[in-house]
């Protein structure tokens, strides 16, 4: 499968950039890191099939694929990207959380600022450093929530708001 994919850099066939896409769900994490080099690494237009999957039923795919959409900087995946900030997976939540910080836009401040109060405690750290990317503030409520969680990532996150 690996010698595969490394071959598959130069397709734009919609069926198989889905099958790739779908690879996101194996167990072996060298299977995902590829996929993740394939799709990155694709100078094609793959856009719509990337946002496809940001629709799939696995959450390892939804994630995966906001990370490929956010390195390639597929600005114009924004607005679904956001959608993912009220995704039922956590790990879902922080890669949406960090594609949208990666991608260095206003757009979806308000999720970023929610994801502060995030239940996933990763989540919480990726919309944090998020913000610091935008270079938004954050409320004394958003900074007490944070030393609250009394996490010593949140003490280098903070530093980002002094």
């Amino acid at each position: 499968k690996l010698d595969v994919l490394q071959t598959l850099t130069h397709t734009n066939n919609p069926e198989i950039i889905q099958e790739i896409i779908e690879l996101f769900d194996n167990d072996d994490i060298e299977i995902r890191g590829e996929v993740f080099s394939t799709l990155f690494l694709n100078k094609n237009n793959i856009l719509e099939q990337l946002i496809y999957g940001l629709k799939n039923e696995s959450k390892n795919i939804r994630a995966y694929v906001t990370l490929v959409l956010a390195n390639r900087n597929e600005k114009e995946s924004i607005q679904e990207i956001i959608k993912l900030t009220n995704d039922s997976s956590g790990l879902v939540r922080t890669c949406a959380y960090g594609a949208l910080g990666h991608l260095q836009t206003k757009e979806g401040t308000k999720e970023l600022h929610e994801g502060i109060f995030d239940s996933n405690i990763e989540a919480v750290k990726s919309a944090a450093y998020a913000l610091s990317r935008i270079g938004d503030k954050i409320s004394q409520k958003e900074i007490e929530e944070l030393h609250r969680l009394d996490n010593l990532g949140f003490e280098k996150i903070l530093k980002f708001f002094n």
